[in-house]
């Protein structure tokens, strides 16, 4: 049972993400102010767990970095971690891997205070108007313009950043129209953003541009990043070796070969659903049918838009 106190408190999350968020409303366990776990990733680098998304967090001479910020109800309880991890209460710079709630929620209160904010330039314009997604229910944004990126990029770019060279990079249509992953080679570590899970399926976000193809290029361009030591932060779950991602690789390619000569005998979603082409990833991701429909309802925007 809540008290009454919970309650209210849990209303008034809800009530400030929806102000930051428009019509949009997150599941329960974004409701909610989230327990968040912390992670030596080693360097300087931690990973903060159970905001909605993987996050790194990194100390600097004038605050943190934080690659992606979780969503806006659990944005309080996220930083604070930051602050423990890193010893710095402010941000002083966020990437954004992309413009989805999940990734976005810290976005107003590191404006506030002056942060910087990197994202792609097309979730610069994304977080500018309000927006539907398959990825979540109503519509998200638009955010204040003090929660907006300050500093984008159309293709790859790079910061230094407490003696690391952070660098970060376009990953076309792959989970939504404006993904970056993030590399920091001295540190061997690749944050995937959206396209890479490691517990579950990605996302594709089709109703804004990401389709199969793009997830198989992304995954790609992420293999040829990694090298043997590299850890890889997936948008969710464990990390993963390089050669997990390079399984990964393999099996979004030969799954996307597979969807056109499906497509192309003039199948629909129901018969492929029948043939269960990734029957045996399903005890390792789990239910694949949201995927499958998702990576149909994608080939057929790329190769059969009229």
């Amino acid at each position: 049972m809540r008290t009454r106190r919970q309650f209210l408190a849990a209303g008034g999350q809800v009530a400030a993400a929806l102000a930051l968020g428009g019509g949009f409303v997150a599941g329960p366990a974004a409701a909610r102010a989230a327990p968040i776990a912390a992670t030596a990733l080693g360097s300087g680098f931690t990973l903060l767990t159970g905001a909605g998304c993987n996050v790194v967090a990194l100390s600097g001479p004038d605050g943190a970095l934080l690659v992606d910020g979780g969503y806006a109800a659990n944005s309080q309880a996220l930083l604070r971690a930051s602050s423990q991890a890193t010893g710095k209460r402010r941000i002083a710079t966020l990437i954004n891997t992309h413009w989805h709630p999940a990734q976005t929620g810290s976005n107003d209160a590191v404006g506030r205070e002056g942060g910087a904010i990197i994202a792609h330039e097309v979730t610069r314009l994304y977080l500018a108007r309000p927006i539907a997604s398959v990825d979540y229910d109503g519509l998200y944004g638009p955010l204040p313009p003090r929660a907006r990126p300050t500093r984008t990029t159309r293709h790859e770019d790079a910061i230094d950043f407490a003696r690391h060279h952070v660098a970060y990079g376009y990953l076309p249509a792959a989970h939504t129209n404006g993904d970056l992953y993030v590399h920091i080679p001295d540190a061997d570590l690749l944050v995937t953003g959206g396209p890479v899970c490691s517990e579950s399926w990605p996302v594709l976000d089709w109703r804004n541009g990401a389709w199969l193809g793009g997830l198989v290029r992304a995954h790609e361009k992420l293999a040829s990043l990694a090298r043997t030591g590299t850890r890889i932060v997936p948008a969710n779950g464990r990390l993963l070796s390089a050669d997990e991602l390079k399984r990964q690789r393999d099996l979004f390619a030969a799954f996307h070969d597979r969807m056109v000569g499906f497509q192309n005998k003039g199948m629909d979603t129901g018969d492929i659903l029948a043939e269960r082409p990734l029957k045996d990833y399903e005890a390792q991701y789990g239910d694949p049918a949201s995927f499958i429909v998702g990576a149909f309802r994608s080939l057929n925007l790329a190769y059969s838009p009229d």
